[in-house]
């Protein structure tokens, strides 16, 4: 039987302030509901005209090409003579945004009663991104947007879950990996990341239930909490937002969590 006590036991976050990096669709908006089946379906064409190949190759190409690199563009630029800064921007161009997002009601208040200073970490361009946030309202409350531009060494391009890219991202912001919280929707990213020391959210609630029409593969939420993730939820209000302690487990002394503070959803 579990006891207002037991709901106590989480431990704090251990040093410093936080320092929450967000990924950005499927987790601060519901991207899944409109941008994303778009954004596959600008992907698809843009590597049936640049490519001259036929539908079922370029969707091969799409989705090979994430699983392998973590982002459709890394492949296309390791491998194809075609413009990267012209296909993020063509593929994550859209007239009608705004009509298009779904997100959390009160997402900005949610947001502002975080503690510790907020960083966007995101595969998409930053044209995009920043357009996002300014539709959701929130642009003002991120100190910094790393976009896929910003992620790209000397010879080539990153994204995550490249550790690299990471470590350096978060030195060139003066943010010490042990501090850092990472929410995200792709437990592949949570999962590279992990072992980095840092601490991982899942966050589930914008993710397909079943996959598009198109008959892409979509990530489905699993059962349980994977070991790389200290906290599964659903929405963000659940990061006990608006307390002066936002609990997870910490770097150092962990213990379980409580299963009725840190809900698992199907």
């Amino acid at each position: 039987m579990r006891t207002p006590t037991s709901r106590r036991r989480r431990p704090h976050i251990a040093g410093g302030r936080p320092v929450w990096l967000f990924d950005l669709d499927n987790t601060l908006h519901r991207a899944s509901h409109a941008i994303f089946p778009a954004i596959n379906q600008a992907m698809t064409q843009y590597i049936i005209d640049a490519l001259q190949v036929e539908m079922d190759e370029a969707n091969r190409l799409r989705t090979g090409y994430t699983q392998r690199y973590g982002a459709t563009l890394l492949g296309l630029a390791r491998h194809h003579p075609l413009d990267p800064n012209d296909f993020l921007k063509v593929v994550h161009t859209f007239p009608d945004l705004g009509s298009m997002i779904r997100h959390e009601r009160g997402v900005a208040r949610l947001v502002a009663a975080l503690p510790g200073r907020k960083i966007v970490l995101t595969n998409a361009p930053e044209s995009y991104a920043r357009a996002v946030l300014a539709k959701l309202r929130i642009e003002r409350l991120f100190e910094q947007v790393i976009a896929i531009e910003h992620m790209r060494d000397r010879r080539n391009w990153r994204a995550k879950p490249d550790h690299a890219m990471l470590r350096k991202a978060m030195r060139d912001a003066h943010v010490s990996l042990k501090d850092v919280i990472l929410v995200e929707d792709t437990r592949s990213h949570l999962k590279h990341y992990r072992r980095l020391g840092i601490r991982t959210v899942w966050i589930t609630g914008h993710l397909p239930r079943k996959p598009h029409a198109d008959g892409v593969p979509t990530r489905l939420p699993g059962t349980g909490r994977p070991h790389y993730v200290d906290r599964t939820i659903r929405s963000l209000k659940s990061l006990r937002l608006g307390t002066r302690s936002v609990r997870l487990k910490g770097q150092q002394g962990r213990q379980p969590c409580s299963r009725s503070t840190s809900p698992t959803k199907p």
